[in-house]
């Protein structure tokens, strides 16, 4: 990654380096800003989520149709709970990925759905 060109800018954000970055998060060396709009959309097309849910749903629909009424609706509930609870908690998600994966790092961090910045 290229340094920031115009280091006299207060608005650039100066880029960290993942290794820094995953070493110094815990002891308060960043502020991290996740843009939720921005992670929800991230979140769900890296984890499958829509895919993983519509497949747990159809197969508690099935289960319903054929008799096994319960354990069908166990099977949407937990479909559509999942889906939303991972789009809920997508900020969280998109940090740890970030931390896990340095690919991840820097997609997150160039595409704008987090900024990292030193804290203060």
């Amino acid at each position: 990654m290229p340094v920031n060109e115009a280091e006299d800018d207060p608005d650039s954000v100066p880029y960290i380096a993942h290794g820094e970055f995953r070493n110094g998060l815990p002891y308060g060396r960043f502020r991290v800003v996740v843009n939720p709009t921005l992670a929800r959309p991230y979140v769900v097309r890296r984890t499958h989520i829509n895919l993983i849910a519509v497949a747990v749903i159809g197969l508690g629909s099935v289960l319903a149709l054929t008799g096994m009424a319960l354990a069908g609706l166990v099977l949407v509930v937990l479909g559509i709970v999942a889906n939303r609870l991972v789009r809920h908690q997508a900020g969280r998600i998109v940090l740890h990925l970030a931390m896990s994966q340095p690919a991840v790092y820097a997609e997150v961090t160039s595409s704008g759905v987090m900024e990292v910045r030193r804290a203060a």
